[in-house]
C-alpha cells in the first residue's frame, strides 16, 4: 500500500526536502558551507576557565507532538498459523541469512550479469553457494513439479486402465471374509483424510480472508503515517522558533547579573579582600575596647586606692582605741588573782597584734596615666574605624560605578547576538519548504486515496480467484462426504454386491466423482501452491526476516557496496560525503527511539557547533570587554592618620611606667597583723576560762567590739584590695602586651591598605574571570539544552521509522504471511488428495452395485453361475451345454462370470 507513496516521494525528491529540513534543524549551529571541519582546540576564556557552580536555568519544555501511528501488529488467532508456517519454512530453510553471499553477488556484478560471466570461477562459487542456501526450496520445488507433471499422467493412465476393466475397473467384487473390516478401515481413513482436507482448505480460506480484511486496515496506516509526517513538518518550525526564543532566558539572566554586577562582582571582590581587611579592622576596633577597659582599670585603681587610704586611717584609730581600752581592762585588780592572772597575761601579750599590716599611703597614684588616656579617648577611634568599615563595604558600589560603561557595551552585544540568532533562523526558506512538503503529502494522500478503489477491486478479484481455488477442494470434499453419507446410509449388510440399493450405489459413484475431480484439480492446485511457495517463502526468508532483525540494513550499509570509491551509501546520497559514518540501520534505530532528525542523520558532522558558539552565543568581543575591567579601589581608606596617631597615643599613655610591684606587694598583705575575727573568737575563749563576773563580761565586750571593727572596716577594705589587685594585674598584663598589639594592629592595617592599593587589580581580575565564567555558564546551559533538544526533542523522526515498520507490517505481516499461510493450507490439501483418491477408489467398491458377484451353493459346494443362456461376449456359453443345471439356494437376475473349472 505504501508503494504509491514511495513512488510519489521519489518523484517529488523527498531527499532534497529532508536535506533542506536538516539544514533548518541545525540553524543554531551556523553554516559551514557543507565542508567537514577538523576538531580544533578552543582557546577562548570560556574553555580556559574552570567550571564553577552556576544557577540552573529553566528553559521550559520544547513543544512536543504526539504521533498517531502505532506500528504494531498483533495477528490474533491466525498468528498460530503464521508461527506454523514460519516453523515449516525454518525446516525447509534453516540456514542463516546469507548477507555475505548477497554482498559478494552485488559487488562482483555491479555492471550487470552476463551469460559468459557465469563461467567465471568466482561466479560459479557464488552459484553453488546460492544453490546450497536454496537447497530446501529446490527440493520441494522439484517435488512439486513432479506432482504437477505426474498427477495428470497418473490420472489418465488410471482412467484408461479402469475403462479396460483393470486396475479395479471391473464391476465385480470378490468375496472376502474380512470385507466389513476393510470397508470400516477405508471409511475411517477417508473420513480422517477428508477432515485434514477440510482443515487445509479452512486454513487457506482464512488466510485469503485475512488478506482482504487487512487490506482495509492499510488505509488507516497510510492515513496516520501521512498525518504524522504533516505533524512532523508543522511542528518543526515551532520547535525551532522555541529554541531560538529561549535565548532570551539566558540573555535575561545575564542582563540581571550585569545589572547586579556591583553585588555579584563587587561582592566577590569584597569577599576576597575581607579575609585581610576585616581582621585588621576588627583588631583595631578591639583596641578601642582595650582603651575603655584600661580607663576603667585606672579609674578602679584610683578609687580603690583612695578607699584603702581612708580605710587605713580609720582602722588604725579604731585598733589603737580598742587596744588601749583592752589594756585598761587587763589592768583591773581582778587579773592579779591566782589562775586569772595567767589568762590576763596571755591576753596582754597579744595586744601588739591589734595593728595594721598594709600601708597604702606610700603607693604612687595613676592620675597621670589616667589623664593621658582621657586625652587619647577624646578622639572617637571607634567612629574612625566604622568609617573604614563603611569605606571597605562600599566596594560593590565602586565596582558598579566603574563598570557602568562596560555593562552598557555588554548589553548591546547581547542584544546583537539575539538579533543574529533570530536573523539566522530566518535565513533559510523553512516555511516555504515545509509548506511544499505538506502540500506534497496532501497530494500524495489524495493520489493514494484515489488508488484505493482500484486496490480493493484488484483484491476482490484476487479473493474471488482464491475462493474458486478453495471451492475446488470443497467440491472434492463435498463428493467425499456425500459419498460417505450416502454409502454408509444406504449400505445393507444383507444385500449382495449386485443387489445393493440405489443410495449405496450413489455414494460409490460420488466417491468416484471425487477421484475424478481430484485428478482434474490436483495438478492445478499444486501449480498454485508451487508458485506462491517459491515466491512467498523466499520473500519471507530473504526480505521479511532480515528486515525484522535489521540484517537487511546491514547489506545496504556495507562499505563500498555501490561504488569502490564511496564507502557509505546513505551519507553519499544525502550529503554527498560517503566518508561519514552514517548507516541506514543507525538512522532506523534512532528514529525508532524517537530521537531528533539531527541526531539520526548525524548532522553535527556537517555543522560546527563550537564555531557558532564562539561567534554568536559567546561573543569574543564580550570576553575582551570584561578582560578590560579595571576597578580602582585606592579610594578606600581603612584607618586615617588620626586613628593611627590615636592608637600610638594609647601605647604612650604611661601605663607601663606604673610601679605594679609596689601595688602587688601591698595588696598581697593582710589588712591587719592578726585576723581580727580569729582574735575576737580567741578572746572570747579566754574569757570563758575566767570566773563569772565583771572581768569576763568586759573581755567578751572587747571581743564583740573587735568583731564589729572587722565587719565594718576590715571587710570593705579587703574588698577594695581585691578590686585593686584585679585592676593592677589587668593593667600589668595590658602594659606588657600593649606595644605588641599596637604594632600588630598598625601593621595589619598597613598590609590591608597595601593589598587594596597594589594587589586589588589581581583580585578584581580573578573575580572578573569568575563572573565571566558564570555568564558563560548560562550560555553553556543554553547551548547544551539546544544540543540536547535538537538530538532528542526537535523534529523527532519517529514517523520515518513508523513508515518502515508500517511497510513491513503491510508487506510481510498482512500479505506475505497470509500468502504463505494460503499455500501452506492448500499444499496440505494437495498432499492429502493422494490418500483421498486411494481410499475413495477402495471404498467405492463396497458401495457401488456390481455387475457380477461370487455365488456359493451350500448343498454341493459347486459354484454355479446363471447366464440365462445369454451369450458371453457373443460366444455361446459352453458351461450350459456341458454341465447340467442344479437348483441352488438363490437365483440371481444376473449371472456372474463362471469360475474356471479344472478341466477347462
Amino acid at each position: 500500500m505504501f508503494l504509491p507513496l514511495l513512488v510519489e516521494i521519489d518523484r517529488c525528491g523527498l531527499m532534497d526536502v529532508l536535506w533542506r529540513l536538516g539544514i533548518v534543524l541545525v540553524m543554531t549551529w551556523g553554516p559551514t558551507g557543507g565542508e567537514t571541519h577538523e576538531p580544533r582546540q578552543d582557546s577562548s576564556p570560556r574553555t580556559a576557565m574552570l567550571r564553577a557552580p552556576v544557577e540552573t536555568l529553566d528553559f521550559g519544555f520544547v513543544p512536543s507532538v504526539v504521533y498517531e501511528t502505532h506500528a504494531y501488529y498483533e495477528p490474533g488467532a491466525i498468528g498460530v498459523l503464521f508461527h506454523m508456517v514460519h516453523a515449516f519454512l525454518y525446516v525447509v530453510q534453516p540456514n542463516p541469512f546469507p548477507k555475505d553471499l548477497i554482498v559478494n553477488v552485488m559487488q562482483q556484478n555491479k555492471g550487470g550479469l552476463k551469460l559468459e560471466d557465469l563461467k567465471k570461477p568466482e561466479n560459479v562459487v557464488l552459484l553453488l553457494q546460492s544453490i546450497y542456501y536454496e537447497i530446501g526450496f529446490i527440493v520441494l520445488t522439484v517435488v512439486g513439479l513432479l506432482f504437477v507433471m505426474l498427477m495428470p499422467m497418473v490420472g489418465l493412465c488410471l482412467c484408461v486402465c479402469r475403462c479396460c476393466e483393470n486396475c479395479g475397473g471391473e464391476m465385480h467384487q470378490r468375496h472376502k471374509k474380512n470385507a466389513d473390516c476393510q470397508r470400516g478401515f477405508y471409511m475411517v481413513t477417508l473420513i480422517a483424510t477428508s477432515i485434514f482436507l477440510a482443515a487445509g482448505v479452512a486454513v487457506a480460506y482464512t488466510a485469503n480472508q485475512n488478506i482482504t480484511s487487512q487490506i482495509k486496515s492499510t488505509r488507516r496506516f497510510v492515513s496516520t503515517n501521512i498525518r504524522d509526517l504533516k505533524s512532523f513538518a508543522n511542528y518543526t518550525p515551532v520547535q525551532i522558533d522555541y529554541l531560538a526564543a529561549q535565548y532570551t532566558t539566558a540573555k535575561n539572566k545575564v542582563l540581571s547579573d550585569l545589572d547586579n554586577i556591583g553585588t555579584l562582582l563587587g561582592g566577590r571582590v569584597h569577599y576576597q579582600l575581607e579575609r585581610e581587611v576585616v581582621p585588621a579592622l576588627d583588631n583595631a576596633l578591639r583596641m578601642t575596647g582595650a582603651m575603655r577597659e584600661t580607663k576603667e582599670a585606672l579609674e578602679s585603681v584610683t578609687t580603690s586606692l583612695e578607699t584603702l587610704q581612708e580605710g587605713t586611717d580609720k582602722l588604725q584609730n579604731s585598733l589603737q582605741s580598742e587596744r588601749a581600752s583592752l589594756s585598761n581592762t587587763l589592768n583591773d585588780p581582778a587579773c592579779s588573782n591566782g589562775d586569772v592572772s595567767h589568762t590576763c597575761n596571755t591576753i596582754r601579750g597579744t595586744l601588739d597584734q591589734l595593728a595594721l599590716s598594709a600601708n597604702f599611703h606610700g603607693l604612687p597614684d595613676v592620675e597621670a596615666q589616667l589623664g593621658n588616656l582621657d586625652a587619647v579617648l577624646k578622639t572617637d577611634l571607634s567612629n574612625i574605624i566604622q568609617k573604614g568599615y563603611s569605606s571597605f563595604n562600599d566596594t560593590p558600589r565602586l565596582v558598579k560605578e566603574q563598570t557602568k560603561g562596560i555593562v552598557l557595551v555588554a548589553k548591546g552585544l547581547l542584544d546583537k547576538s539575539g538579533v543574529e540568532i533570530i536573523g539566522f533562523t530566518k535565513m533559510f526558506p523553512v516555511e516555504p519548504a515545509l509548506e511544499n512538503f505538506t502540500k506534497f503529502l496532501t497530494d500524495s494522500q489524495k493520489n493514494i486515496e484515489a488508488f484505493f478503489p482500484q486496490i480493493e477491486q484488484i483484491d476482490f478479484y484476487r479473493w474471488i480467484g482464491c475462493v474458486v481455488i478453495c471451492c475446488m477442494v470443497v467440491l472434492i470434499l463435498a463428493f467425499n462426504f456425500l459419498g460417505l453419507l450416502c454409502g454408509s446410509s444406504g449400505y445393507d449388510k444383507n444385500a449382495t454386491p449386485t443387489t445393493r440399493g440405489c443410495l449405496s450405489n450413489t455414494g460409490g459413484n460420488l466417491l468416484m466423482a471425487s477421484v475424478g475431480f481430484s485428478f482434474i484439480f490436483s495438478w492445478g492446485l499444486m501449480g498454485v501452491v508451487l508458485t506462491t511457495f517459491v515466491v512467498g517463502g523466499n520473500v519471507e526468508k530473504l526480505v521479511c526476516e532480515p528486515l525484522a532483525n535489521s540484517q537487511l540494513f546491514k547489506i545496504i550499509d556495507t562499505p563500498y557496496l555501490v561504488h569502490p570509491a564511496k564507502k557509505n551509501f546513505v551519507p553519499g546520497m544525502l550529503f554527498q560525503n560517503p566518508n561519514i559514518e552514517l548507516t541506514l540501520g543507525s538512522i532506523y534505530r534512532d528514529c525508532h527511539e524517537n530521537y531528533g532528525l539531527y541526531s539520526a542523520l548525524q548532522l553535527e558532522t556537517n555543522f560546527n557547533f563550537n564555531r557558532f558558539l564562539n561567534v554568536t552565543v559567546y561573543n569574543q568581543e564580550l570576553a575582551k570587554i570584561f578582560n578590560s575591567v579595571n576597578v580602582d579601589l585606592q579610594g578606600i581608606v581603612l584607618l586615617d592618620q588620626e586613628g593611627k596617631d590615636n592608637i600610638i597615643g594609647f601605647a604612650n599613655t604611661g601605663i607601663g611606667e606604673i610601679n605594679y610591684q609596689a601595688y602587688l606587694t601591698e595588696v598581697n598583705k593582710a589588712t591587719t597583723v592578726v585576723d581580727l575575727l580569729s582574735y575576737a573568737n580567741e578572746l572570747e575563749a579566754q574569757a570563758d576560762l575566767l570566773p563569772r563576773g565583771a572581768l569576763e563580761n568586759a573581755l567578751k565586750g572587747h571581743a564583740s567590739s573587735i568583731k564589729q571593727i572587722h565587719k565594718e572596716q576590715v571587710v570593705p577594705m579587703e574588698q577594695a584590695m581585691s578590686t585593686l589587685s584585679r585592676s593592677i594585674r589587668l593593667l600589668q598584663t595590658s602594659s606588657r602586651e600593649l606595644p605588641t598589639k599596637v604594632t600588630n594592629v598598625l601593621s595589619a592595617i598597613e598590609a590591608a591598605e597595601y593589598l587594596i592599593s597594589n594587589n586589588a587589580s589581581h583580585v578584581v581580575r580573578q573575580e572578573t574571570n569568575k563572573f565571566i565564567k558564570n555568564i558563560v555558564g548560562y550560555f553553556t546551559q543554553y547551548t547544551d539544552w539546544v544540543r540536547h533538544s535538537l538530538e532528542m526533542e526537535v523534529a523527532q523522526c519517529k514517523p520515518i521509522a513508523n513508515m518502515v515498520d508500517s511497510l513491513e507490517i503491510v508487506a510481510c505481516s498482512f500479505i506475505v504471511d497470509s500468502v504463505n499461510t494460503f499455500w501452506f493450507g492448500l499444499g496440505g490439501c494437495c498432499l492429502f488428495l493422494i490418500p483421498s483418491i486411494i481410499f475413495c477408489v477402495k471404498l467405492a467398491k463396497f458401495y457401488r452395485r456390481m455387475d457380477t458377484e461370487d455365488v456359493f451353493d451350500d448343498s454341493v459346494d459347486i459354484i454355479v453361475s446363471d447366464y440365462h443362456n445369454d451369450p458371453l461376449y457373443g460366444i455361446n456359453n459352453p458351461v450350459m451345454s456341458s454341465y447340467p443345471s442344479y437348483d441352488t439356494m438363490r437365483w440371481y437376475s444376473h449371472a456372474s462370470a463362471p469360475p474356471r473349472q479344472p478341466d477347462w
